[in-house]
């Protein structure tokens, strides 16, 4: 059962326990309010401002587990407090490791401040969870997907244009790179598993799959330096930094260029591209 006055208390404790800096959002001039304001926890949310307001004033409906889990991501909580919002909104928490789209509120601090850099956040099956307006600008928005098309290794196969960005060079280094850390994610989390049902899915649908499959091939890990290919900027050599979760196997993806090479001028055109 929904507990109203726990859920109204917890949600207006959270909000006016944060900052705007703290999730990216301009302070402002004459800012009196303690905390966030109601409209900036609605923009954060995706949702409108009489809905959050109506959950901090004890009415509307029960909140569905996806408004939760926008709730929870808006307001940067903790698994912890994530767990605790589900459980006084009348939902089941979600499981935690690896399957889990919950981004931890520190991943989310660095990325709230990377907003003139290409950066992203994934989770283990290479589904973007969050990005950057750069990043946006350089790989399109590609929190877009759903279903198995949210998964980079799912649509390398299965959809043609998901290569167009990557030099032609790296597509026979990817294809193995997928099909490794794909068989990988299975043994760590089951035959029952999302990855397990990803690599069903590919091995019905695709050749190529199943033949660089049957090698059962391990250990292949990303490079450092990636190669995209931009329709408006061109050719982009970058270097890939990567900040892992550990709880939630999610990683942090930064991208930067050589500073006075060809690829940082075009990043920075890039950045204006996207703006």
């Amino acid at each position: 059962m929904i507990d109203r006055a726990e859920l109204a208390e917890f949600l207006r404790t959270r909000r006016e326990a944060l900052q705007p800096e703290d999730v990216g959002l301009p302070r402002g001039a004459r800012r009196r309010t303690r905390g966030l304001r109601r409209e900036e926890v609605a923009l954060l949310c995706h949702m409108s401002v009489d809905y959050y307001s109506r959950l901090e004033r004890e009415r509307g409906p029960r909140p569905s587990s996806q408004m939760l889990a926008s709730i929870a991501l808006g307001l940067h909580l903790t698994l912890d407090e994530r767990d605790h919002l589900f459980r006084v909104g009348g939902q089941q928490p979600p499981a935690r490791g690896g399957s889990g789209d919950h981004i931890s509120p520190g991943l989310l601090r660095v990325l709230d401040r990377l907003s003139d850099t290409p950066a992203e956040i994934v989770t283990e099956l290479g589904e973007t969870l969050r990005q950057t307006p750069v990043g946006v600008a350089l790989t399109g928005d590609l929190t877009r997907y759903a279903g198995p098309e949210r998964s980079i290794g799912y649509r390398w196969f299965a959809d043609p244009a998901a290569r167009r960005l990557y030099a032609p060079e790296e597509h026979a280094f990817l294809t193995r790179l997928y099909c490794s850390g794909l068989r990988e994610i299975i043994a760590l989390r089951g035959p029952d598993s999302r990855a397990a049902h990803l690599a069903k899915l590919l091995l019905a649908q695709s050749e190529e799959f199943r033949q660089v499959w049957d090698t059962h091939e391990i250990g292949v890990r990303p490079r450092e330096v990636k190669h995209f290919v931009h329709p408006e900027v061109g050719a982009l050599e970058l270097t890939c930094q990567r900040l892992v979760d550990p709880e939630q196997s999610h990683a942090l993806l930064v991208y930067t260029a050589v500073p006075g090479s060809d690829s940082y001028d075009r990043l920075q055109l890039l950045s204006v591209v996207g703006a």
